[in-house]
């Protein structure tokens, strides 16, 4: 299956995010992400993003490998499509209509080297998505959009993509 569209939404009665996941051949499946496991998938998620890309796996410099992991975030980020609404009318759901709530985590990488997330409950069957840079990035600004509309005190940072304390003064300086 290939994936064809992601949501992240926060649900505030279940106190959860809600993951849909659309395939192309109309299956859409339904995940429920903890707090707790946000924050176990969170830091997973930033490394696969660092080891995807060659130029940031081989630089030395911490802080060169911080720049460049925010300029090719903001690279892949600006080739997602954000505009379109999510569209699962009339999708099959093979895991069940009510959200599968996530437990475990594995990550790896395929033959190709491209990041891979294994999803899946305490029991029973998950998912396991495959992902490209812009993929990749998407999920990343979709949870950290999703937490920001939480309570749940806690704040996704990418490395790299925050900005200058130096920037970020100068910024709110008013000059007359």
């Amino acid at each position: 299956m290939r994936l064809h569209q992601l949501k992240v939404d926060y649900d505030a009665e279940q106190d959860r995010l809600l993951m849909l996941v659309a395939t192309n051949e109309s299956v859409e499946l339904r995940l429920s992400l903890t707090r707790r496991f946000v924050k176990l998938l969170w830091p997973l998620l930033v490394k696969l993003a660092e080891e995807a890309s060659p130029r940031i796996r081989t630089q030395a410099n911490p802080e060169a490998r911080k720049a460049l992991l925010g300029m090719e975030h903001e690279h892949a980020v600006s080739k997602a499509d954000f505009s379109k609404p999510y569209d699962a009318a009339g999708s099959e759901r093979p895991l069940g209509e009510l959200p599968l709530l996530l437990a475990r985590i594995q990550t790896g990488h395929d033959r190709n080297g491209q990041p891979v997330v294994a999803l899946h409950p305490a029991d029973g069957q998950g998912i396991t998505l495959t992902f490209d840079s812009v993929l990749l990035h998407s999920l990343c600004r979709l949870l950290q959009s999703a937490v920001k509309k939480s309570d749940w005190d806690m704040e996704l940072k990418l490395p790299g993509t925050e900005p200058q304390e130096g920037a970020a003064a100068e910024r709110v300086r008013t000059l007359n």
